[in-house]
């Protein structure tokens, strides 16, 4: 399991939620904390399924939330797992996981002046911004410490272009990712 550290120090905070880009963006925070002699802080945020739509009627079972809660520190664990294997980052760090907007908590989290806040900035098009708003946006726009938006892996387009062939049936050769 991990080491926690417990240092008050400068810190990089990064938003992590599983995906190909919150891994990129989580080794580019591990780099970024090794050269200021920072403290990690991984940040994970979530959310009851459907929001709070369900439970407006009345507060949510405890049960309910401490279930999310549980799955929620799962996905943090084996995204850091899967982006550092089972050493860790070889850095002081530290894990947290909130519940609410991923945009607020990650602000919440990097409230200090001289913190750094590394987000991924994900493919952006027309369609995924008018259905889901960016949360590098979000924080760019109201942070009051530094952040570094990290662009996708050059691999998270060849991969999406991978999952488009296979959605649409199209014929697939590996050489194309060799290109």
């Amino acid at each position: 399991m991990w080491t926690v550290g417990g240092h008050l120090g400068r810190r990089v905070v990064v938003g992590v939620s599983g995906s190909l880009g919150s891994l990129t963006a989580l080794h580019r925070a591990a780099a970024e904390a090794r050269v200021r002699g920072a403290e990690l802080w991984a940040v994970l945020a979530w959310e009851p399924p459907g929001g709070d739509i369900p439970h407006r009627g009345g507060p949510c079972p405890p049960s309910l939330t401490a279930a999310w809660r549980r799955m929620a520190g799962e996905r943090l664990d084996e995204a850091l797992d899967t982006a550092f294997g089972s050493d860790g980052p070889g850095i002081p760090f530290q894990r947290l996981v909130a519940p609410g907007r991923p945009g607020k908590v990650l602000l919440a989290a990097a409230d200090r002046n001289d913190d750094l806040l590394v987000i991924g900035a994900g493919a952006r098009g027309r369609l995924r911004r008018a259905v889901w708003p960016s949360v590098s946006r979000y924080c760019v726009a109201r942070a009051s410490c530094t952040v570094l938006t990290v662009p996708p892996s050059p691999l998270h387009q060849a991969l999406a272009a991978v999952h488009r062939r296979n959605v649409w049936k199209l014929p697939f050769s590996t050489r194309e990712l060799a290109d």
